[in-house]
């Protein structure tokens, strides 16, 4: 695994992430990213797959995909009552969070210029 500790570098296709503490060094090693919280099985999950990498690329935010039943915590912690949930993060914290189902690579990516304003200036 690379260190990204010093140099965030944005990943050009999600991130699958295997537990909490994943997740948090996920966050913390990127300025600005989007996780998107999913379940097996879900096929709206399953075709957000493709749409996030694509996001991932145009957009230079690096993407985490998180199964949260393979760390139940996360579930309260993030509010997961449906899946796909999109959740922004920006320097460490929780700055949006979406759960609407499957979205489009454009308005995906509206909603994280909408609440990630920031990504734009790492550049």
């Amino acid at each position: 695994m690379d260190d990204q500790t010093s140099t965030p570098t944005p990943t050009p296709i999600p991130v699958h992430l295997d537990d909490g503490d994943a997740l948090e060094s996920f966050v913390a090693s990127h300025g600005t990213c989007l996780v998107e919280f999913y379940t097996k099985g879900c096929s709206l999950c399953q075709a957000m797959e493709s749409v996030l990498g694509n996001v991932a690329r145009s957009t230079g935010v690096s993407v985490g995909m998180m199964n949260p039943r393979d760390d139940p915590e996360l579930i309260e912690r993030f509010g997961v009552r449906s899946v796909p949930k999109f959740v922004v993060f920006h320097d460490g914290e929780q700055v949006a969070s979406r759960a609407d189902g499957f979205l489009g690579g454009d308005e995906l990516t509206a909603f994280l210029e909408t609440h990630a304003p920031a990504m734009d200036e790492r550049a």
